[in-house]
């Protein structure tokens, strides 16, 4: 109990407004130093110190029952055969899983994207007899040392004669049946632990303030004690001096507002507007300034919708889906007919080129839940029922294309290493092996794919990717680019579609030199690359898709209200350039009229200087980039970046997110609010003098979604930092609070001094005259201070009357009654 009381009361010395009044109080003790009485500096700050910690226990409780109520949850058992279940241990090498060899993961808590991702157990252990010869292989680990870098793991799997390379990062697994893996990192060698930044007890600007009153104050003492010439033991005389004038910071500022911020913080949870609300700490309530936000799941639903395709010369939107739908019955109700003879061929082609150029695998539930027998597994195998059928994928964007297709009527049933299914609207199977496939990287900006159809034999290479990496790929048209931009325009991420028919001497051969390629010792990559050029030629163009990532609700125009209230928004997220191009356009973070400027790692000077040139434009920049420039162009980088109307900072691990939080804190005078709803944001909340969390994460704030965050700021009454500093918005009513205050204060203590002279002397009728002519001369000379129409109106009146009796009376009254049943000794010399 001792220990815990003491830890209390350095939590509360911490703050400078407590401290100092402690070093006030405790300087009465010296005698050359004392002024007044004790009880007058320990009494109020005893008075304070208590209301402080009450309002803190109060906040304490509040978070002790929702720790109870987190603790108190049952938890889940994920050792039992069949379980589907969801589980998060940091770096696992994934050396055996049954069926598929493979299995899903999400980084979502570590980056923030939360496709799934498929992962494939190593070679030597896919195709073991029983779990138990797993214990028999002969093999280590080496794994490089913990580092902060989220994005890649390098480490070796060895077995005699076998090595293999990896690459893997901190995941949720999702079990397709029985996974099993060697754990690598634990605790604090964990990367998600590596890049959270240790919890800090936060104080609000106005704590800040008290501050600056106490240097003014300081220097006060010091212009004072010049005046005397530094004369005798000047060092006593100025504390002396800081005594007197720490009247200017008067004790009861801190209860009024430790009391205003918890009726504030009251208020935020009570609103109306924003419901589900919890105010988790009432100290900083005035920090929801500058706003610092992630994007999935914040900005965004992190849901994918398809909503156009254009053919080139035909465009199809969501409304007319049906008529594609409708052309997709017809082709493939005449199994028979040769495809030139089908009708609307295009759309045969673009809608079966996106069913097929993809990584999406089908996950059912009958098969992730198990089957204890042969005959279970085999009948499960070949349930391909619509019900219980759900698309993994390493995007969202993806499984968005899978979904449209399977609304058309081509549906993708089922999914492995070396082949594929597709279900026709008549219900008949379609089967394609996989010869090759090219994946997603963000320098091609692509990925393909080269199947065989089984019913024919044809050989077909599919490709899709950005406009940018498929116009010089596909033949020539006009029309492409055009589109590309309308597109954008809507805030679409747009996707280009094209493809190649190979016979099998093609084939053959290219696949000859693309495994000589893949063997090369020296430049592989280069010659890999060579070879797939040689392939991505005069490429047919089929369509161009359009997909929306789902906003949240209202975020545009709370973006656009705070953009036009002057508060900044920089968008911190994991996501992929493009990605996040894309949705800061949609989201109008970014103007229509903005231009985009992208700094290259490499090019950082040129492109800093660049920059400098260009007026009115939003920033997007990479986290690698960021890197570079914060690296050697710290300060010229924060001083440009805070000059642009909006800035977007892509692929960002948690540890970048709260650099940038802290950069804005030292470079500039601002205030910063951090907002996110992911386990990779806690570090930039932390960073933030005030942190917000979407849908009931941990954070100081918590809203249930995004659109509530203008209310929070603007409606309730923490407002920024306008209710405190900015009365001035409230013209008219501030002038008509300082008048009525200035007058009651003056009545008030023309009244008191009559009140409480006893002896009268005509010298005293002068001064108390004169300073009520003052006071009229006052309102007649400074009428840009005082408005002369409202202190004539009777409403004036009677508030100026209220306020001075309830300042002098009730003192009066109890002077008076104490006069008269206990009167002083010297009364009796006066009867």
């Amino acid at each position: 109990s001792a220990i815990s009381d003491s830890t209390v009361l350095y939590q509360q010395f911490k703050f400078f407004l407590n401290l100092y009044f402690l070093v006030v109080a405790c300087s009465q003790f010296v005698p050359s130093l004392k002024i007044g009485y004790l009880y007058t500096y320990w009494a109020p700050l005893g008075f304070v110190l208590a209301v402080t910690m009450v309002r803190e226990a109060v906040d304490e409780v509040r978070h002790c029952r929702r720790d109870k109520e987190m603790n108190s949850q049952l938890y889940s058992k994920l050792t039992v055969r069949g379980d589907h279940s969801v589980t998060h241990p940091d770096e696992v090498i994934h050396v055996m899983s049954y069926d598929q060899s493979s299995c899903f993961i999400r980084t979502d808590q570590l980056d923030g994207e939360t496709d799934w991702k498929l992962r494939i157990a190593v070679a030597c252990t896919q195709r073991l007899p029983a779990l138990g010869d797993l214990f028999s292989i002969n093999a280590y680990i080496y794994a490089q040392k913990p580092e902060l870098d989220i994005h890649s793991f390098e480490g070796n799997f060895t077995r005699v004669r076998i090595f293999t390379r990896l690459l893997i990062q901190f995941v949720f697994f999702f079990f397709t049946g029985t996974v099993i893996g060697v754990v690598i990192y634990t605790g604090k060698e964990m990367r998600s632990m590596l890049n959270m930044s240790q919890s800090k007890n936060k104080v609000g600007l106005l704590d800040c303030l008290t501050k600056a009153l106490f240097l003014a104050q300081v220097v006060l003492s010091v212009i004072m004690v010049a005046l005397q010439g530094f004369l005798g033991p000047w060092f006593r005389n100025l504390f002396r001096f800081v005594v007197l004038f720490s009247y200017i910071i008067p004790i009861s500022l801190r209860v009024n507002l430790d009391m205003g911020k918890s009726a504030y913080s009251w208020m935020i949870m009570k609103d109306k507007s924003i419901p589900g609300t919890v105010v988790r700490t009432s100290t900083i309530p005035e920090e929801l300034g500058h706003l610092v936000s992630d994007k999935t799941g914040t900005l965004t639903q992190n849901e994918m919708v398809f909503k156009r395709l254009h053919l080139g010369t035909v465009s199809y939107g969501t409304d007319t889906m049906d008529e594609i739908q409708s052309h997709i019955i017809q082709s493939y109700a005449q199994p028979q007919t040769p495809p030139a003879f089908l009708p609307a061929p295009k759309v045969r082609k673009a809608v079966k080129a996106i069913a097929l150029c993809h990584n999406v695998t089908p996950v059912y539930e009958s098969r992730v839940n198990g089957a204890s027998t042969e005959p279970e597994r085999t009948e499960a195998d070949q349930d391909f029922s619509d019900d219980n059928r759900t698309y993994q994928a390493s995007s969202p964007d993806e499984v968005a294309l899978v979904h449209c297709t399977e609304s058309l009527g081509l549906t993708l049933v089922n999914r492995d290493l070396t082949s594929l299914q597709l279900k026709t609207p008549a219900g008949h199977i379609l089967t394609y092996y996989i010869l090759q496939i090219f994946p997603f990287t963000s320098e091609s900006k692509r990925m393909g794919i080269i199947v065989r159809e089984e019913a024919t034999g044809d050989i077909t290479f599919y490709m899709k990717g950005a406009d940018v990496a498929m116009a010089s790929i596909v033949q020539y048209n006009d029309w492409l680019e055009e589109e590309c931009w309308n597109m954008a325009r809507e805030g679409l991420r747009t996707l280009v579609v094209a493809k190649k028919s190979l016979t099998e001497e093609q084939y053959q051969d290219f696949e000859s030199h693309y495994n000589q390629a893949k063997l090369s010792i020296h430049n592989r990559a280069l010659k890999v690359a060579a070879v797939l050029e040689s392939l991505e030629r005069d490429m047919e163009l089929l369509c161009l898709t359009g997909v929306e990532d789902q906003l949240q609700a209202d975020v545009r125009p709370t973006l656009e209200l705070l953009r036009n209230a002057g508060i900044k928004i920089w968008m911190l997220t994991g996501d992929e350039l493009e990605t996040a191009t894309c949705i800061a356009k949609s989201s109008h973070l970014v103007s229509r009229n903005q231009d985009i400027h992208v700094s290259n790692r490499g090019e950082a000077h040129l492109e800093l200087n660049s920059f400098r040139r260009k007026h009115n434009c939003a920033l997007v920049i990479s986290g690698n980039s960021l890197e570079v420039c914060l690296r050697y162009y710290e300060h010229e980088f924060v001083e440009l970046a805070c000059q642009c109307p909006a800035v977007v900072c892509c692929h960002c691990s948690p540890t970048q997110k709260a650099q940038i939080v802290r950069l804005l804190q030292q470079h500039t005078a601002i205030r910063t609010c951090a907002i996110g709803d992911g386990g990779n944001d806690v570090s930039m909340i932390q960073a933030a003098d005030c942190g917000i969390g979407i849908e009931g994460k941990v954070r100081y704030f918590s809203l249930t979604l995004c659109r509530f965050i203008s209310n929070a700021i603007f409606v309730c009454p923490p407002g920024g930092i306008l209710m405190y500093g900015a009365l001035m918005l409230f013209d008219q009513e501030f002038v008509h609070v300082v008048a009525i205050s200035f007058t009651a204060l003056i009545l008030t203590q023309l009244l008191m001094v009559a009140l409480t002279v006893r002896t009268w002397h005509w010298l005293m009728v002068v001064d108390e005259l004169i300073s009520h002519s003052c006071y009229l001369a006052s309102l007649a000379f400074l009428n840009e201070y005082f408005d002369f129409s409202f202190i004539m109106t009777r409403m004036f009146l009677w508030k100026v009357c209220v306020i001075t009796l309830v300042s002098c009376l009730p003192l009066y009254i109890i002077k008076y009654l104490k006069r008269k049943f206990s009167p002083p000794s010297y009364s009796k010399l006066s009867s």
